[in-house]
């Protein structure tokens, strides 16, 4: 590999499948929630399979999965070149009143990788505000219960080992299906040729073996 080129990974729906797998009984035990919030797009896939394996193996045959649209690294309308990798923009929430929907839950924010923690740091932060202004609408003597009662935990399918631009609050539970080293991650949601796609990355753990 030439000097200075970034090494790609390649990742199939099956490895996502299984690491998932593999994660979700000690996340299940440790935080079983009761409301997960996927980050689009790359936290849409990881969202639906965690959710086929909770209902699984917890009583909350119900789990319901919400979305919210956060951007990083594409471009989009109405946004500068600056912006693109520098600033979290916000596309797409819950619904229109979504401290009504968290509070007293505990909630799963999924992404597909924790790579700078901007997106992730971001999603807390934002909804946690959501929580604290509906908190607001409750008598001071209900508030503490309730602010007790809403807890929220991580998810990531990967957590790359490099130095993180933002953080998380001390003690949020953190739960991330493999660590990687800092490596461009190729899912397989964005490829065009799948079955290429697959031949790639069997090819990949082959010269990692």
């Amino acid at each position: 590999m030439a000097e200075g080129q970034v090494k790609h990974w390649r990742v199939t729906y099956n490895d996502i499948h299984n690491l998932i797998r593999n994660v979700t009984p000690s996340l299940a035990k440790d935080f079983n929630p009761d409301l997960m919030v996927a980050i689009g797009g790359g936290g849409f896939f990881p969202a639906r399979v965690m959710r086929t394996f909770l209902r699984e193996i917890t009583e909350n045959k119900s789990l319901q999965i919400q979305a919210i649209g956060l951007s990083l690294y594409e471009p989009l309308p109405g946004t500068s070149q600056e912006q693109i990798g520098k600033e979290v923009v916000r596309t797409q929430w819950i619904s229109p009143n979504p401290g009504k929907m968290l509070l007293g839950k505990r909630i799963l924010i999924v992404d597909e990788v924790d790579d700078t923690r901007k997106t992730l740091s971001y999603a807390l932060t934002e909804l946690q505000k959501d929580v604290a202004e509906e908190l607001l609408k409750y008598p001071e003597s209900d508030r503490e219960a309730l602010r007790a009662a809403t807890k929220f935990a991580i998810f990531v399918v990967h957590n790359k080992n490099k130095p993180k631009l933002a953080d998380l609050p001390v003690g949020t539970p953190y739960y991330a299906g493999e660590e990687v080293e800092d490596v461009w991650l190729d899912y397989p949601w964005e490829a065009i040729h799948i079955e290429e796609h697959d031949r790639l990355a069997a090819a990949d753990k082959k010269a990692m073996a």
